[in-house]
């Protein structure tokens, strides 16, 4: 379907993907920060959309991971997706204790460091995520979220593929920056953040892995917590 983006004083016309998402490149004079684009179909009323520009000079960036890293799941992980997308509210979840305020200092240490959320959500809880995020005082950021639904391969996306996807994207993207990148220990977010790493050894400024909790931990993948570094070492 096609959708007519309007940045500043240009227009593109582009197209959505079959799930109706808008994942393009367009060209844009913006002033650095959150500004506002407005997209609109042919004979729609226009939206406003966020969008935060990056000043040239910025060189330092977090990746945080969501689930069990700022916003306490719960939940075992076969039934995280169909949670994710057909029942999440965020009154029904609660913050995962420290990380606004982690997060808060990393900002002020650095007041134009900009911080992307990465997880293995699906794009329509994306408002709620958003609500979760500005209530319980996380840094505002942009959502790298992924579709639902199943592919050729299965009934649910693999989210390893999309956050390693998104990783390489962002680093492909932003060159000049050097990322903190913070996750948990449920899955696989070590192993992800060890493989960027080793790729791309000038982009990453520190790993911060949280260590679940036992009860978490066997909720996560039916193991207790492993020994290891106490959460939020880097």
């Amino acid at each position: 379907e096609a959708v007519v983006i309007d940045v500043g004083d240009r227009q593109h016309e582009v197209r959505t993907d079959r799930g109706g998402y808008i994942d393009v490149v367009v060209e844009a004079a913006l002033e650095p920060g959150w500004r506002s684009i407005t997209l609109h179909r042919v004979d729609a009323e226009p939206v406003e959309a966020p969008v935060r520009i990056l000043a040239p000079d910025v060189r330092f960036a977090v990746v945080s991971d969501i689930d069990d890293t700022v916003m306490v799941t719960a939940l075992p992980r076969p039934l995280l997706a169909a949670w994710n997308t057909f029942v999440l509210d965020e009154y029904a979840r609660s913050p995962v204790p420290g990380m606004a305020v982690l997060y808060e200092r990393l900002v002020t240490a650095h007041p134009d460091a900009p911080v992307f959320y990465l997880s293995t959500g699906a794009w329509n809880v994306a408002p709620t995520l958003a609500r979760f995020l500005s209530r319980h005082l996380s840094p505002r950021g942009p959502l790298l979220l992924t579709d639902w639904g199943p592919t050729a391969e299965g009934w649910f996306r693999n989210g390893q593929a999309h956050k390693r996807e998104s990783l390489a994207r962002l680093a492909r993207e932003f060159p000049r920056l050097r990322w903190v990148l913070v996750g948990d220990d449920g899955q696989h977010d070590p192993e992800l953040y060890s493989e960027f790493a080793e790729s791309h050894p000038d982009n990453v400024a520190a790993v911060a892995i949280r260590r679940l909790s036992p009860t978490q931990a066997v909720l996560a993948h039916g193991l207790p917590g492993s020994a290891g570094p106490p959460a939020g070492d880097a």
